[in-house]
């Protein structure tokens, strides 16, 4: 990583973050978009839902959603001493599609955690340490409700579907926070949803996952079932999988905000040629040889080689 030389902008005057310094070091950084909160705790409509939503168990068996709620409803309580959240997103929506049987494009890639953390890091090396306080980076790895601050960043809003939707982008980005210690000059505002009356996801959700109010019953989400799940399938599972037997994208497919989606500029996040040649026949006849070379370095190893192939067998007897 680069270190910033003395002669470039500080990003910190007086004590105070220069909010359009971040952002435009950010998208020279490649980030699709980026925005400043004060750290406070969560709102009281979305913290009652989302009790409400861990009461119902509609997270099914991910119980670490359940720990550390009071760190995911006020960040100040995961990082001493903060006081701004600059929520970012980074496109990974691919060029080339994977013909036949697929996986979900979040995967075409290399793991986006670290992808978006080396970015993180670069943009957080602009900003001098305060004595006694951290500066923390985050990708989906913390109790930190990454939908919630890119809303409250005013980078997007959150979907019927649950998933963050940018005005002029889509939903195809990857989310990432850093947490500083120092206010900021100025904060973004929240984006109004802009769904309408568009029920397209609802609709075309194959397990009727989705409960269109932005909330998911996981119970009943392909990609949950495919990818967090460890245990079998619910019966006729196969049946609603499509073509993909990791994760789903149909809410997205369906989204008209995707009609703005633009292919990635991120190499990192493009496909292999290895990927793209594979057959339905070859993801049948996969070893475990080909799954680590395949996915090296891939997020799909969360779903483990013996995830992979429970998915693939389901998909391959409904034929």
């Amino acid at each position: 990583m680069t270190k910033k030389t003395p002669d470039e902008p500080s990003f910190l005057t007086e004590g105070i973050l220069k909010a359009s310094l971040i952002k435009a070091e950010a998208l020279r950084l490649g980030f699709s978009a980026c925005g400043l909160a004060p750290a406070e705790p969560v709102d009281k409509v979305h913290a009652e839902r989302r009790l409400q939503w861990i009461s119902e168990g509609r997270h099914a068996d991910m119980q670490y959603l359940e720990r550390n709620m009071d760190k995911r409803l006020d960040p100040r309580l995961l990082v001493e001493g903060a006081r701004t959240i600059v929520s970012v997103a980074l496109n990974y929506y691919p060029a080339e599609k994977l013909s036949g049987w697929a996986l979900s494009r979040y995967v075409y890639g290399q793991d986006y955690h670290e992808v978006m953390k080396a970015r993180l890091r670069q943009l957080a090396e602009h900003i001098p340490p305060k004595e006694g306080y951290e500066t923390r980076v985050f990708v989906d790895t913390a109790p930190l409700d990454e939908r919630y601050w890119a809303w409250r960043c005013g980078l997007g809003w959150q979907g019927r579907s649950g998933q963050l939707i940018l005005p002029k982008g889509g939903t195809y980005f990857f989310l990432g926070e850093i947490v500083l210690p120092y206010e900021a000059d100025i904060y973004d505002t929240p984006i109004e949803n802009r769904c309408g009356t568009c029920h397209a996801c609802v609709d075309a959700c194959p397990g009727q996952a989705l409960r269109g109010d932005g909330t998911l019953d996981a119970n009943r989400c392909l990609s949950y079932l495919t990818i967090e799940n460890r245990g079998d399938l619910p019966p006729g599972t196969g049946q609603k999988m499509g073509t993909c037997f990791y994760g789903c994208d149909r809410c997205a497919e369906v989204c008209p905000w995707n009609r703005f989606a633009k292919p990635t500029e991120v190499e990192e996040f493009r496909p292999s040629k290895q990927l793209l040649q594979m057959t339905r026949e070859d993801w049948e006849q996969l070893t475990v040889e080909q799954y680590r070379a395949i996915f090296k370095g891939s997020a799909v190893k969360r779903a483990k080689f013996e995830g992979l192939k429970r998915n693939i067998k389901a998909l391959a007897r409904k034929k």
